[in-house]
């Protein structure tokens, strides 16, 4: 026996139950691109700090300043992929190269971007032109610094592998405390406090005055 369809009722239902699966289906789907989103990102501010050799830097040197670094800021500190000799920074009349140049050059580099901070080291004398010479120089999203006057040898002096990678500890913490919006501090016992000479960096060491330490606390 035929049945009689009821005006349509029951398909009507049935496309209104349909309409529901699929909205729910949608919002499932947003919600998940929006954590996966958001878990993004918090992976990029949990990979914390990067450190480029710029030219030929020697393994041992970075191997024990990621660890240093590692304490000192409490972040994860990852070695990446170096970057060639900066040639292009060269000044041929002064001998030195110009380490906002090279800065430049790391801050445009893509593959560091997911990083939260990124520290070049480089084996080279750098200058900026209203001074002599650089120990280093930063931004708020890298730094750079030079091994070169924190060898016992450019003094024409025995080499001391200690004092030379406390010097380039200390520098390091100095240039990446700016990156983390610290700035130079009138403590000369703080890692903060600007070094107009080398005494001054083997004076002032590597730690943060207690000042300095909690402005750079919310930061962490």
């Amino acid at each position: 026996m035929m049945r009689t369809p009821r005006n349509g009722f029951a398909s009507s239902k049935i496309e209104r139950v349909s309409f529901k699966i699929v909205l729910t289906v949608f919002i499932l789907l947003l919600s998940l691109l929006f954590n996966n989103s958001l878990s993004g990102k918090e992976r990029n501010r949990e990979m914390g700090i990067v450190l480029v050799a710029v030219g030929e830097i020697d393994r041992n040197v970075m191997d024990w300043l990621m660890n240093h670094l590692n304490k000192v800021f409490n972040k994860q500190v990852l070695i990446g992929k170096g970057m060639p000799d900066p040639d292009y920074a060269y000044h041929k009349k002064r001998n030195q190269y110009l380490s906002t140049v090279i800065l430049n050059a790391i801050v445009e580099q893509k593959e560091y971007s997911p990083y939260e901070k990124i520290l070049g080291i480089v084996d080279h004398d750098l200058y900026v032109p209203e001074l002599n010479f650089v120990f280093g120089e930063a931004s708020r999203k890298a730094a750079v610094i030079s091994m070169t006057r924190f060898k016992q040898i450019f003094y024409h002096l025995p080499e001391d592998q200690s004092l030379f990678r406390q010097r380039v500890l200390t520098e390091a913490v100095h240039e990446l405390g700016h990156t983390f919006g610290l700035g130079h501090c009138e403590n000369p016992r703080c890692v903060m406090f600007f070094s107009n000479s080398l005494e001054d960096t083997d004076r002032k060491g590597s730690e943060f005055c207690h000042k300095c330490k909690n402005l750079l606390r919310p930061s962490h």
